[in-house]
């Protein structure tokens, strides 16, 4: 009997220095990830996460490329305002994956009506928030109780300063996702496009850089103007070529001018930007999903007929441009800047596709396959 006992003693000691060898070869691992997010915060993240909560719902810009056909199998809370402010994005992605329809609501479309009680109530084991925008913040009760509970909470950020910012982002989310191969492919898909940009507008003296003013949320505020200074939209201007005039008049990297400084600076290239659907009532440019070029370019026409717009020489002259507002918070913001490339400077980047990359982005990376305009010429 003793034998027995001390062979079974010896036969459970060695079977428990097996199981980190067993585990791995089975591709389990019990240790977590401590990652470095980006509100500077260190969080240790389970190797395996099931149960997924969206600060932004338009974070789904973002999970798209990695989770790809997954996209919704581990989200169960995400904010409304997504449904709102891309409704026909929305429509599409539901289309595809009827379980998006099915998320439960953590909120409207601001941080203030987030429920922290009913994001505890669908047991997240990580929750991912954003730096900038329309979500809770590090400092957010929601963030207190996350982290009370124990569930592991993750910054990325698109917003504020998104051309340095969107590359580390999504190596985050490949990190904290499992993703991290799906990453590497889209952040080197990235990379490659803007430096093919950068590198050549490195090369144009500043005199030769249009002044370039963009009206975001064009004609949808009762005064004009909304728009970008150093940061968010404000970067792609200066990243394709262009001097932002709202850079220097703006503390923040958005915020709002005067129509009379607009006019001042007399701006060689307007751009409006918009995410209206075909059904939308009100004013604003059509631009997005299920958008045709006719309809943009209509609404746009509207757009730059205001009083004040109208009188501009880049409206006079055939320079007014439509794009899709919600570059401004997205990892898709390549496109942005490759579009603006080639309006302010068509002869350097003649050979730059911003259709051949929307298409490479469309059937490489993203489960649906989005039909709409996203940019429009005059």
């Amino acid at each position: 009997m003793k034998r027995n006992s001390h062979r079974c003693r010896r036969l459970m000691t060695a079977l428990l220095a097996a199981m980190p060898l067993l585990g791995g070869l089975c591709g389990v691992q019990a240790h977590a990830t401590t990652i470095t997010d980006m509100a500077g915060r260190t969080v240790e993240i389970p190797h395996d996460v099931h149960r997924i909560i969206l600060g932004e719902g338009r974070l789904v810009y973002a999970l798209a490329p990695l989770e790809r056909e997954h996209l919704f199998d581990r989200i169960v809370g995400w904010q409304g305002e997504f449904r709102g402010a891309d409704t026909q994005s929305y429509d599409q992605y539901v289309a595809r994956f009827p379980a998006a329809a099915r998320i439960a609501l953590i909120g409207k479309t601001t941080a203030d009506t987030v429920s922290p009680e009913k994001v505890l109530d669908l047991h997240p084991d990580l929750a991912i928030l954003t730096v900038s925008g329309h979500g809770p913040g590090a400092s957010s009760e929601l963030v207190n109780q996350l982290t009370a509970a124990h569930v592991p909470v993750v910054f990325v950020d698109f917003r504020a300063d998104p051309l340095r910012d969107t590359i580390p982002s999504m190596r985050i989310l490949g990190t904290v996702l499992n993703r991290e191969a799906e990453a590497r492919e889209y952040t080197d898909f990235y990379q490659s496009h803007l430096t093919r940009i950068t590198r050549t507008v490195a090369t144009i003296p500043a005199q030769q850089r249009p002044k370039v003013f963009i009206e975001m949320l064009a004609a949808m505020r009762e005064s004009c103007c909304h728009t970008a200074g150093k940061g968010n939209m404000g970067a792609f201007i200066e990243a394709a070529g262009g001097r932002n005039i709202a850079a220097p008049l703006l503390p923040g990297y958005i915020g709002d001018i005067a129509l009379e400084k607009v006019i001042a600076s007399d701006p060689d290239i307007y751009i409006a930007d918009g995410t209206k659907g075909p059904k939308a009532a009100g004013p604003g440019l059509r631009m997005g999903a299920d958008v045709s070029p006719e309809l943009a370019r209509s609404s746009l026409k509207m757009v730059e007929d205001r009083p004040g717009i109208s009188t501009l020489r880049a409206v006079t002259d055939g320079h007014a441009y439509g794009l899709w507002h919600a570059f401004y918070d997205s990892p898709y913001n390549i496109l942005a800047v490759e579009v603006m490339a080639k309006w302010f400077h068509p002869d350097l980047f003649a050979d730059v596709d911003p259709e051949r990359t929307q298409k490479e982005l469309y059937e490489h990376f993203l489960p649906v396959p989005q039909t709409g305009t996203f940019w429009i010429t005059p």
